[in-house]
């Protein structure tokens, strides 16, 4: 792949990963990624901002082998997909600087090796650098989703390289984003990394409206020619209410739980309440991820192993609470054999100031008609919640 021109002397370099399927040991990729960085060329001085994953170091330095002379690598988050291939960039340039927010130069220094200390220099948030005819602007974005990171805008061109801030998991042909495509990836992106940090995302944002850029240009995913598209979805998965929907995940070992959630899906749906369910023996956890992006409720179904939950219904409400969802409110619903708190364990996990806790329907072995009676009862209880709250 040969750079790409974006604007005047603005390259897209990186790479395209088609064939990963698994990011950090755990997030599916049913749609590969991609590694961009970006090359500002000024009329004095030019920058590459951020690189790629250590696997595709030999692609983005193939990119820059007709590049005589870069002096700035700009590292807007130490994660080693973007700074993973600043080594080689410095062994390549050595009279290049990395540049970097005052958090991000000791958590590179701790992350890689072959970066010398007096090779990194910090900027503060709103300093800005100057290539000549090209103006760099850097903006801390803390918490977005480490606390180190930076964005920086691109004065002239009006571009805003935002790194993880409104990327997608998309390996594409496509430089510019097709926003029809794009839309699903992107929400999947923010409910697997950046959901758990949508307080201080939503802070963000404005700041983002405030510089209005032409473009912007993330560090995963295809550039946006119209900003507006992304911005507005992460304000609605930031900000709005959640939907009149339910989410279950559940697992079943002999049938018993499985019982349970066809009554209760059955019966939320009766009463106007849209619902999604997740056998967790199979399920993709990033669907459930961006499932839980607009949900209101949670009901999580388990059958009792050993006195408590069955450990993957445990993972997945950790997973839950982790990402930070808009929930409002959570139950728990399963059998048991001769006893135990799965019910009290799982709350326990989920659990949250703004969530409220519905009362459990367990049932002693096969569910009975009493038993469904009570799915039916939480589920008119959820059902008017959701009214009561204006969701819809």
């Amino acid at each position: 792949m040969k750079p790409r021109a974006i604007s005047d002397r603005v390259l897209a370099v990186g790479a395209i990963d088609w064939d990963r399927r698994l990011f950090d040991s755990l997030i599916p990729l049913p749609d590969g990624t991609s590694y961009n960085a970006y090359l500002v060329q000024g009329s004095e001085k030019s920058a590459l901002l951020d690189t790629v994953d250590p696997t595709k170091r030999d692609e983005l330095m193939s990119q820059l082998a007709g590049i005589e002379r870069i002096d700035f690598v700009i590292s807007h988050h130490a994660e080693q997909d973007h700074s993973g291939a600043i080594p080689d960039v410095l062994a390549k340039y050595p009279q290049a600087k990395v540049v970097a927010s005052t958090k991000a130069k000791g958590m590179l220094l701790d992350l890689l090796e072959g970066i010398p200390e007096d090779r990194v220099i910090t900027v503060e948030d709103g300093e800005e650098l100057s290539l000549g005819d090209k103006t760099l602007r850097f903006v801390y974005m803390p918490w977005v989703h480490w606390p180190e990171t930076m964005i920086t805008y691109l004065l002239q061109d009006r571009i805003l390289f935002t790194c993880d801030l409104f990327g997608s998991h998309l390996a594409t042909s496509d430089l510019y984003a097709d926003e029809a495509r794009v839309y699903e990836p992107a929400k999947r992106y923010y409910a697997e990394i950046m959901m758990p940090f949508r307080r201080a995302i939503a802070r963000h944002l404005e700041r983002v409206r405030q510089i209005d850029p032409a473009v912007i240009a993330p560090s995963h995913g295809p550039v946006y020619r119209r900003p507006a598209f992304i911005i507005d979805a992460y304000d609605e998965w930031v900000s709005a209410p959640p939907r009149n929907r339910v989410i279950v995940p559940y697992i079943t070992m002999h049938g018993s739980t499985a019982r349970m959630v066809e009554h209760f899906v059955g019966a939320l749906m009766e009463r106007g309440v849209e619902v999604e369910q997740f056998n967790l023996a199979s399920a993709d956890i990033g669907k459930l991820a961006v499932s839980l992006v607009d949900a209101a409720t949670i009901a999580v179904g388990t059958p009792t192993v050993l006195g408590g939950p069955h450990p993957t219904v445990l993972a997945a409400a950790q997973l839950a609470a982790v990402l930070n969802p808009k929930l409002r409110f959570a139950a728990v619903f399963g059998s048991y054999g001769w006893g135990g708190k799965a019910a009290e364990q799982v709350a326990a996990i989920v659990e949250r100031a703004d969530i409220e806790i519905l009362a459990p329907v367990l049932c002693k072995g096969i569910p009975r008609e009493a038993d469904f009676v009570a799915l039916e009862s939480l589920a008119e209880t959820i059902a008017v919640k959701h009214r009561e709250q204006g969701f819809a």
